[in-house]
């Protein structure tokens, strides 16, 4: 029988929680059921293992990023929803490292589906358009930009960037400025 309290979201959440502080490789059902100071089996009954709980990790985390996105990029278009859009993501990963790092864990394509990716995808593509991109630039211009936002955010978290004195937010202004201008340029073929 399941402990009092101790429901799917709230594990989710603690495992977010837990994620965040010391990485997502690092929860286990054992440190997430001593937090709630209950048996690891305890928690079997509404999680099946340790990669359930990553991927439900993954799945709150890209929808609050894409609840974040979606914030930022109201009434916004151009370079304008550029920034916003790439500073969501960037603050996201910034306060929430553990979480972030879970939206990277490999879906299988239903749970992808059904998780806030798609969100994703559609908000990264209607800032695209403001670029006049069509098929198939647009989804080479999507992964180019989740391939720099990713790499930066990467890149700055491990420490990557500290070998000059300049800003790290220097240098995402012009990344962001130069992303901007290749969007605005885009080689025909």
């Amino acid at each position: 029988m399941a402990r009092a309290g101790v429901t799917a979201e709230r594990l989710t959440l603690a495992a977010a929680e837990l994620a965040d502080e010391v990485g997502v490789e690092n929860v286990t059902v054992a440190a997430l059921a001593r937090h709630f100071g209950v048996k690891d089996a305890s928690l079997y009954f509404h999680i099946k293992n340790a990669r359930d709980l990553r991927v439900r990790i993954a799945l709150l985390a890209l929808a609050e990023l894409a609840d974040r996105v979606a914030t930022a990029l109201a009434g916004r278009a151009g370079k304008d929803a550029l920034v916003a859009f790439a500073n969501a993501y960037r603050d996201y990963a910034r306060q929430h490292p553990g979480r972030y790092a879970a939206m990277q864990i490999d879906l299988d394509p239903e749970t992808a589906m059904a998780s806030a990716g798609p969100r994703h995808a559609e908000m990264t593509r209607a800032i695209l358009r403001g670029y006049h991109l069509a098929e198939p630039d647009q989804t080479d211009a999507v992964r180019m930009m989740h391939s720099t936002f990713h790499g930066f955010v990467s890149l700055e978290k491990t420490g990557g960037f500290r070998h000059t004195p300049r800003t790290t937010d220097d240098s995402w202004t012009r990344t962001l400025d130069a992303l901007d201008a290749v969007l605005s340029n885009w080689p025909s073929r």
